[in-house]
C-alpha cells in the first residue's frame, strides 16, 4: 500500500475551525506527532511519500480532504472552504502518474473527509463542506465505475468521517449523535463510547486499525472486537479539528 502525507504548515494555528474553539498549537509537537504517525504507517506496511508543507496553506497537512482515491480513478475535490482550494494542486501532481484524474468543480463542493468507502458503496456526508451537487458529481464519476453513492446528512461535526468510519470487516464505527443513522440502517453498526464522541475516526490498513491515543475507551472496544490496533498521539491536530484519517491518503495497489 502507498500512502501520501503532507507536512504541517508553520501557520497551522490559523487553520479553519467550525466545531471546536481555537487554542494554541505547538508546532514542534505537531511535527513530532506527524513523524510518529508516518512511522506507524510504515510499520503497518505502507510505502509513505511526504509532500512539503505550504506556509500559505494552514490546513495543508489534512491531505485527505483534497482528493478521493478509488481503485480506478483519483477524484480531485473542490473544498467547501475557499481558503483550502489551492491545496489540491500539489496532491494532484503527486497522483498524476498513478491513476486517471477527474475533478469536482464549483458550484459543487466535496471534501475527502466526507467520503467513506465500504466495499463498492461510497457514503458521503452532506456537511458544511460538501453539498448536494458535490455528491451528485461524485455519483456520476464513481457510478461509471460500478460504485453506489449515498448522501448522509451530518450535524455536530465537520466531516462524515469525524463521526463514522469502517472497521476492517465493514461494520461502521460511529457516533450516532452526529449523523442520520437512518441513512445507513442496513449496515452493521458499532457505537463509540459516550464519553469519547470523537473516537469514531480510525484508519484501517488491511486488518490493522490505527486510532488516536486519546480515545482509550474506543481503543479497548476495538481490541475486544478482535482487531490489531495501533495508537498514535494526535492531540495537536485535534486542536485543528483533525483526526486519524485526515493526515494521509491510502492508495491500494
Amino acid at each position: 500500500m502507498r500512502a501520501l502525507m503532507r507536512l504541517p504548515s508553520p501557520r497551522m494555528g490559523d487553520c479553519q475551525l467550525t466545531f471546536v474553539s481555537r487554542s494554541a498549537i505547538d508546532g514542534a509537537r505537531a511535527l513530532a506527532q506527524h513523524a510518529a504517525y508516518r512511522q506507524v504507517l510504515e510499520e503497518c506496511g505502507a510505502r509513505v511519500e511526504t509532500l512539503e508543507a505550504d506556509p500559505d496553506l494552514p490546513d495543508c497537512v489534512f491531505i485527505e480532504d483534497t482528493v478521493v482515491v478509488l481503485d480506478e480513478v483519483a477524484i480531485v475535490c473542490q473544498p467547501g472552504a475557499e481558503s483550502r482550494r489551492a491545496e489540491t494542486t500539489a496532491v494532484e501532481s503527486a497522483l498524476r502518474n498513478d491513476r486517471p484524474i477527474e475533478r469536482i468543480e464549483a458550484p459543487a463542493t466535496l471534501e475527502g473527509g466526507d467520503v467513506l468507502r465500504v466495499g463498492r458503496t461510497l457514503l458521503v456526508g452532506l456537511s458544511s463542506r460538501t453539498n448536494a451537487a458535490g455528491v451528485e458529481r461524485l455519483a456520476e464519476i464513481a457510478g461509471r465505475r460500478g460504485y453506489t453513492v449515498r448522501g448522509v446528512p451530518v450535524t455536530g461535526c465537520l466531516h462524515f468521517k469525524t463521526a463514522c468510519t469502517a472497521l476492517p470487516d465493514g461494520r461502521l464505527l460511529m457516533n450516532p449523535a452526529w449523523i442520520d443513522v437512518a441513512a445507513v440502517r442496513e449496515f452493521h453498526r458499532v457505537a463509540v463510547p459516550y464519553a469519547e464522541p470523537w473516537g469514531a475516526n480510525i484508519a484501517c490498513l488491511e486488518d490493522q486499525v490505527l486510532a488516536a491515543a486519546a480515545h482509550v475507551e474506543t481503543a479497548d472496544l476495538i481490541r475486544r472486537l478482535g482487531f490489531p490496533l495501533r495508537t498514535v498521539d494526535l492531540d495537536e491536530f485535534a486542536k485543528a479539528e483533525g483526526g486519524v484519517t485526515c493526515l494521509s491518503i491510502l492508495l491500494r495497489p
